[in-house]
């Protein structure tokens, strides 16, 4: 290895190692490592969050694909799924930006959850109880509340549903030190392990952050996001590239005046509608 490339590496892995000092729970990269496939740890979060203590988690994993069966149909992916010894499926999502937590979003997620929980020829009563729960950084509904529960209810009577669908909201923000959502969520906007009051997360974060194969797969996850990063760009740009040719190309149709628009919109492979803007169109 070259000089200059040895010391352009070492100087990037520096700053991976800065921006890695300063994530804490909120921040995806981290987040997912220290849950994915981590049975304790998601265990606990879903204690605290359903204040139970007798939840038995037998699957976590981070970032699991949920494809939309509808061709076009959006698809999403679970920071972390979970499932219980009673079969009771968890979506955990965790927010930085209220954009993220959209309350149309968690409606979203929990229909992706029953569409693949049911199969063909089940019954409907099979479907097992779900939980899509949004732990965001900021207090999104503006109530103060650290937890916040929405359930479907008869309006008439004001009684539970029951359809086994639930949507919790957890506020990152809150701040109580005496109580268990409150030392979790400041566990939670911890940067340091050391700061940290529940043993099991504290483990995992200081695994990631301050020892060196920890610190090996943060540096690989940066480096593999900056590339998809990289390769989003580039595969924009060549669509941008690929239409303003085609528009060009239109435009040199438009100059002959041998062809009609539409069939300058046909033959370019562009919106009847833009070719018209290149036209200088107006409609009568």
């Amino acid at each position: 290895m070259k000089a200059e490339t040895k010391k352009l590496v070492q100087s990037r892995r520096k700053e991976t190692l800065k921006a890695i000092e300063s994530l804490c729970l909120l921040d995806d990269n981290l987040m997912t490592l220290v849950f994915d496939r981590n049975v304790e740890a998601t265990e606990l979060l879903l204690k605290i969050i359903l204040q139970r203590d007798d939840l038995k988690v037998l699957e976590a994993v981070a970032q699991r694909d949920y494809k939309n069966p509808m061709p076009g149909g959006r698809s999403i992916t679970l920071d972390i799924y979970a499932q219980d010894r009673d079969k009771k499926v968890y979506d955990i999502e965790v927010q930085r930006a209220p954009k993220g937590a959209d309350v149309r979003r968690a409606r979203f997620h929990s229909s992706m959850i029953d569409v693949k929980m049911l199969k063909a020829r089940q019954e409907f009563k099979e479907i097992h109880d779900s939980y899509v729960i949004f732990i965001t950084a900021d207090d999104i509904l503006g109530e103060g509340h650290s937890l916040y529960h929405i359930n479907r209810v008869v309006e008439e009577t004001g009684v539970y549903f029951g359809d086994g669908s639930h949507i919790i909201y957890v506020n990152g923000s809150y701040k109580n030190d005496n109580h268990p959502v409150g030392r979790l969520m400041h566990d939670f906007r911890c940067v340091s392990s050391a700061d940290m009051f529940y043993p099991t997360l504290a483990k995992q974060v200081k695994y990631f952050k301050e020892t060196g194969g920890g610190q090996g797969i943060m540096c690989q996850v940066f480096e593999d996001l900056a590339e998809k990063i990289a390769m989003e760009i580039a595969g924009e740009m060549a669509e941008e590239r690929a239409v303003e040719e085609k528009k060009a190309f239109a435009c040199r149709m438009i100059a002959r005046g041998k062809l009609t628009i539409e069939e300058i919109a046909e033959d370019a492979d562009l919106p009847l509608e833009v070719v018209q803007e290149l036209a200088g169109f107006q409609p009568v």
